[in-house]
């Protein structure tokens, strides 16, 4: 291998694998916050269209 393809293989592996760190880092800094309010219109939308039928054409 030559020494350019040695750098690039080196620069790629440093943005994987840093970007992986970074992410994991982020995540136990910042957890998902998961009590929200929920708009109850919403929450009723959503639930009036899961009871209705799945829409299909016959193409």
């Amino acid at each position: 291998m030559s020494a350019t393809a040695i750098v690039m293989l080196l620069v790629s592996i440093i943005i994987v694998w840093g970007g992986l760190i970074a992410s994991i880092i982020f995540l136990r800094l910042r957890p998902e916050v998961e009590d929200l309010y929920e708009d109850p219109d919403l929450v009723r939308e959503d639930e009036e269209r899961a009871s209705q039928p799945h829409p299909f054409r016959d193409t």
